[in-house]
């Protein structure tokens, strides 16, 4: 495999081995949350990674969309793990999950990524908590779109056209997950054909020059319902628009995310393979 643009999620299934085999990936991606203690051997894994490959932070738990501010104690842990780290990105989700404790209780923590309303006082949270994520960072973060079963009446606004007003106002870039577009598709009532269609319209609304990474995963289809499992290879309708948008922002670095019945290491590199001769053929196709 080629050196290339396009990493790998990074679980425990698989750190000895990828330390010793040391496939030529662009880097490799971390759930932030789990390196938050100050020493360690999750640290020291991750620091061995980081002496072989770029590391990117993605966390899961800032809540960027909650009412109630953020947790202090959560961006101070952030803080000092990109301090020593120095990712090459660091990125959350728009979503909430913070709502305001009672007593002593500085706050409930609903441990998921909840759907934020998409109109404008949320928007004004999203912007207001990213400015101070940013600043506290010193550095830019992304917001990746989330996979959502459920909307609100309070949505007023287009979901691309939130994510526009945002990475203008605060300043920060979107984390365009591809799967999550085809995931909320189908939910709507969307075939698969139909869902690869919404999901490039999607992209196609969003600004260029505001896209900082691209994330692919598998999904389950179960009675009723898609899943965002993270769960298996990537299908045939994310890979179609994945190549939508290597064609409309240019090659960007892009993640294999794996999480659940996390497969054989070499799996995983196959499904990075085809995501650099994608972009590769992109590359060629747009230049030609």
């Amino acid at each position: 495999m080629t050196q290339s643009k396009v990493g790998i999620g990074w679980r425990q299934a698989h750190y000895d081995l990828l330390l010793q085999s040391a496939p030529p990936l662009g880097f490799l991606e971390v759930h932030s949350e789990n390196f938050f203690a100050d020493g360690g051997a999750p640290l020291a894994v991750l620091m061995a990674g980081r002496a072989q490959y770029p590391i990117s932070l993605h966390g899961v738990g800032l809540a960027l969309g909650s009412a109630c501010g953020l947790d202090a104690w959560h961006l101070d842990r952030l803080a000092a793990l990109v301090e020593r780290v120095e990712p090459v990105r660091v990125s959350d989700h728009a979503s909430f999950a913070r709502v305001p404790g009672q007593g002593d209780l500085g706050g409930l923590h609903a441990s998921d990524l909840l759907p934020i309303e998409f109109n404008r006082a949320s928007l004004d949270v999203m912007v207001n908590h990213v400015q101070q994520v940013q600043e506290r960072l010193r550095r830019q973060i992304l917001v990746e779109n989330l996979s959502a079963y459920v909307g609100w009446d309070g949505d007023n606004m287009d979901e691309p056209e939130f994510f526009n007003q945002l990475t203008q106002r605060s300043g920060c870039g979107l984390l365009l997950d591809v799967n999550n577009l085809v995931v909320n598709a189908r939910n709507r009532g969307a075939n698969k054909f139909e869902a690869a269609l919404q999901a490039r319209d999607w992209v196609d609304a969003i600004r260029s020059g505001s896209v900082g990474e691209v994330h692919l995963a598998g999904h389950a289809e179960l009675p009723g319902i898609v899943i965002d499992d993270h769960g298996s290879r990537v299908s045939a309708e994310v890979w179609q628009v994945f190549a939508h948008a290597m064609r409309r922002f240019g090659p960007l670095p892009s993640l294999i995310e794996w999480d659940t019945d996390v497969p054989a290491l070499e799996v995983l590199l196959s499904e990075a393979e085809w995501a650099s001769q994608t972009i590769a053929d992109c590359a060629a196709l747009v230049s030609a």
